[in-house]
């Protein structure tokens, strides 16, 4: 798995240094679900793709909780391992206490916003559909030992799903940097169903 907690090339916005987190975007299972279709496919894989760019996954227990509401049962170990031994580290080195929040007098943001989707295979039980995101990270304040530069970035999780009695859940993802809007060869896809 690709080490996101790095990649987390989920950018950089400052914010004024007003102390807390911004407001987070709900969580991917409080989202309406999707349908059985190939656009359902897409919508939950672009829902999903939110809520892993999202200061949740800087909370050790909402993203352990994220990560069982999105995948299939027999992956819940070892996805919630890979994203602890990435995210923990990333987290202390950020000065973030256990639950994601950064000291008081700052702020802290993370976002990545689904841009396109490009649906790789469809066989109706299972779909391979590649998220193109736009993304914001950031940390702010004058109480931070080191404030993050504003930045702006791009991303792509490809994620493999699988249709179950409760919907899409994830079985695999991976994420990659850009491509970035001014690559002309690259595959953008359509604006997501969310």
């Amino acid at each position: 798995m690709v080490p996101k907690a790095v990649v987390l090339a989920v950018v950089v916005l400052a914010l004024a240094a007003r102390g807390g987190t911004s407001s987070k975007p709900p969580a991917a299972d409080s989202l309406a679900p999707t349908p059985h279709s190939r656009d359902g496919a897409q919508s939950a894989a672009a829902k999903m793709a939110a809520a892993f760019g999202s200061e949740r996954m800087f909370d050790r227990e909402a993203r352990h909780r994220l990560l069982q509401s999105t995948s299939e049962p027999d992956q819940w170990s070892k996805l919630i391992q890979d994203e602890d031994d990435q995210y923990d580290p990333f987290t202390r080195q950020l000065g973030l206490d256990d639950q994601g929040r950064p000291p008081a007098g700052a702020t802290f943001v993370s976002r990545a916003m689904p841009a396109g989707t490009i649906l790789r295979a469809y066989t109706g039980s299972t779909a391979e559909v590649d998220i193109w995101c736009s993304t914001l990270f950031g940390l702010t304040g004058k109480t931070v030992s080191k404030e993050i530069p504003v930045e702006t970035g791009w991303l792509t999780m490809s994620m493999s799903l699988h249709w179950t009695p409760k919907g899409w859940k994830l079985t695999r993802y991976e994420q990659t940097d850009g491509p970035e809007p001014t690559d002309k060869a690259a595959e953008f896809g359509t604006a997501p169903h969310l």
